[in-house]
């Protein structure tokens, strides 16, 4: 797992919503959401972020039910 640093981590921004984001194990999750609710991650390869919008994991809303 690779640990960003807590400097590093606070300006990177999620590039499709402009949230910031959490680290979770190997992948930065965006705190804010887009147009249909939806989060986005992004993978970190060798201690690199891969920040590009192409490249993000959509992560779907939760529908309530």
């Amino acid at each position: 797992m690779s640990n960003l640093s807590a400097q590093l981590s606070a300006q990177l921004r999620c590039p499709l919503t402009g949230s910031t984001l959490i680290q979770h194990g190997d992948t930065l999750v965006s705190t804010g959401t887009g147009d249909n609710g939806e989060t986005y991650s992004y993978d970190i390869v060798e201690g690199i972020p891969v920040m590009l919008a192409p490249e993000a994991t959509v992560i779907p809303a939760k529908t309530q039910g």
